[in-house]
Order: C-alpha cells, then sequence, then structure tokens
C-alpha cells in the first residue's frame, strides 16, 4: 500500500482546491492512505474530507523558518512508513520536514533551492497549469503523465448533527425561508472586497422578500459585517468573528445561495454544492475559480486587472465598484421558498 504524506497548504482556499489531489489519488491508487501536514487552522477542512485518513497539525508560527523543528518534528514522523511525500508548497520549510522523515519519494515543484531535499522535482509550467487545483493534481501523478480528462471537484462533508446545536447557540429561529450567506471580507485586502454598502444593497433586496441572510467572516472581518448591518437595519444574522471554521462550514451548509468574495470562503461554498456568485477584483478567477460548474463568477476583466495588489495602486478599485448590486441580485430567484433545515 502506498502511504502519502501530503504536505498541505496555508491557505483555507488552497486547502480546499487540494481536496482534488486527494480524490484523484483515491481514483489512481485506490488502496493508498493520504495523511495530511497542515497548519491548525485548516485542519477543519480535512475533518470533512472523507479522502483524508490523518490530518496532523504543524506546530510552528506562520512564517517561521524553523529548520530545527522541523527537522525534530521530521524525524518524529520516520517510523510511520510513508512511501511518497508530495509538496503543494513551494517553499524551502516545507521540504525539510519530509527529507528528515527519510521518505523514499519526495515530489514538488522547482522553487527555493530545494535540490536535494526533493528527489522528485518537477518543473512548473503555469502557462500550461494556470489553474492551482491542476498544479495540485499534476503532483500526484507520475511525472509527464497528462491531467485527467475532468478533474474531481471538491466535496465536503458537512455535519448537519451539528447544525441544530449552533443555530440555537447562535439564535437562528428555524424557517422555511430560504437563507442567504454573504462572504464580504477577504484575508488578502480591500482589494478582493466588493464593496460593503452594495452587500448591504443585495442583504435588503433579500430581506425584503422573506429571505435570511447570514453574514459569515472572522474577526478581522467584523467591522465590515457590522456595516451591514448598520444599512439593513441589524435584520441579518451576524457570524462574523463568531464562529469557528468548522462551524461556519455546517452553517453554511444551510444556505440555499453564498456571495462572496475571492476567498477561502467562497471555495468552501462551492465545494458544500451551494448556489454560488463570486466576485473577482484584483486577482484572476483563471487562476483560482471556485470549483463548482453552475457557480456564476462576476468579473469585469478590465485592462488594469488582475493586479493581484491588495490595494488599488489607481485608488479607484473600478474592478469592483463597477459591478454594480442590480448585476449580483438578477441572479438570485428572490421569490424562491426552499425549507433549509
Amino acid at each position: 500500500m502506498n502511504k502519502i504524506l501530503v504536505m498541505g497548504p496555508s491557505w483555507v482556499g488552497d486547502m480546499v482546491l487540494a481536496q482534488s489531489l486527494f480524490k484523484q489519488l483515491k481514483i489512481d491508487q485506490p488502496d493508498c492512505q493520504i495523511d495530511v501536514a497542515a497548519p491548525t487552522w485548516t485542519l477543519p477542512l480535512l475533518e470533512r474530507m472523507p479522502e483524508v485518513s490523518r490530518a496532523i497539525a504543524l506546530p510552528f508560527k506562520h512564517g517561521d523558518l524553523a529548520i530545527g523543528e522541523r527537522y525534530r518534528f521530521g524525524k518524529q514522523l520516520a517510523t510511520d512508513g510513508y512511501t511518497q511525500a508530495i509538496l503543494l508548497t513551494n517553499s524551502l520549510k516545507s521540504a525539510i520536514l519530509p527529507w528528515a522523515a527519510n521518505i523514499p519519494i519526495r515530489t514538488g515543484f522547482k522553487g527555493e533551492m530545494r535540490y536535494g531535499l526533493i528527489n522528485d522535482m518537477r518543473p512548473l509550467d503555469k502557462a500550461f497549469l494556470k489553474k492551482t487545483v491542476e498544479r495540485f493534481v499534476a503532483l500526484g501523478r507520475a511525472k509527464d503523465a497528462p491531467l485527467p480528462h475532468s478533474l474531481s471537484l471538491p466535496a465536503l462533508q458537512a455535519d448537519r448533527t451539528n447544525l441544530s446545536g449552533l443555530m440555537q447557540q447562535h439564535s437562528i429561529a428555524l424557517s422555511d425561508s430560504p437563507v442567504l450567506g454573504l462572504c464580504p471580507g477577504a484575508e488578502y485586502g480591500e482589494a478582493k472586497r466588493w464593496p460593503v454598502e452594495y452587500y448591504a444593497e443585495v442583504a435588503n433586496a433579500a430581506l425584503n422578500n422573506g429571505w435570511q441572510v447570514w453574514l459569515f467572516g472572522s474577526d478581522k472581518d467584523r467591522p465590515v459585517t457590522s456595516q451591514i448591518q448598520q444599512h439593513t437595519q441589524q435584520r441579518c444574522v451576524d457570524l462574523a468573528g463568531k464562529t469557528r471554521l468548522g462551524e461556519a462550514i455546517d452553517l453554511m451548509s444551510a444556505c440555499h445561495t453564498i456571495i462572496s468574495n475571492d476567498s477561502g470562503l467562497m471555495h468552501v461554498a462551492a465545494a458544500l454544492d451551494k448556489q454560488l456568485i463570486a466576485i473577482y477584483g484584483s486577482s484572476d478567477p483563471g487562476h483560482t475559480p471556485p470549483m463548482h460548474p453552475q457557480a456564476v463568477i462576476e468579473y469585469l476583466g478590465l485592462s488594469c486587472s488582475p493586479c493581484f495588489e491588495r490595494v488599488c495602486p489607481l485608488g479607484h478599485l473600478n474592478c469592483l465598484k463597477h459591478i454594480p448590486p442590480s448585476r449580483v441580485i438578477a441572479h438570485l430567484s428572490l421569490s424562491t421558498q426552499i425549507p433549509q433545515v
């Protein structure tokens, strides 16, 4: 049996996309065991991926090289019998642990002088492997093997038994009304955030048509969700900063439709098979699109985009401001009444 250790990415969205690799590994090698080493905050995602046998929490601080700590941690895994390591990040530090664990085959893309640490080095042709998900899946295949005809879609398994308790905890009333989830934050920066007043206009349209509106995000997104609440007379359920990632996943599973910036929660929504409207500004939907065939992508493709900047370098943010709320509202079937729980 092939026992594979995957060095997982740190970003929530990238970890969701990594499930396409895990699913393809199970197709190509049905008997393989997949363990994933990743930062602690991504583990709730791995718990909802049935392909993953074991999630290993990495104890290192984000950004720290910590060569000695990584070496010692790798030595602890040396007796676990891994036959291959697949590195989904291109950093030098991510290659130390599999090398220290003496894993026979260590697969990764060329990057950051990792010669010797990686012995199955792959060149990265960004023109051919345009999408992050394609790059992940390619690392799980034999060198020079083509990508599969169609990629397996991420599919998170929400804990539905946990949902009722969460709704009670957050004082959410049971209702036959459909739920609109809004994810108005973006960890990367304001150049990926659709204006708060636009989100509020969409929220008001849904609320006025009998929908519930739930606001998702981290503690850092609370100023944004608080503004939406002000514009909607406090009629939304504001969950920003009040849920751990696993809880947010379970609550999002009760939504009918989700509107999101290009963020980790956007990829979560796609992997939960939600009706999704994804709004792109400074980033490129050709590089990290939501992995859902019916996802609606709003992207203007202006001459200045994608710039991949955290803050608009031209100061106008036209890539987002020129996507009007009416355009997004038009994608909603506001008369729909679908029981959710």
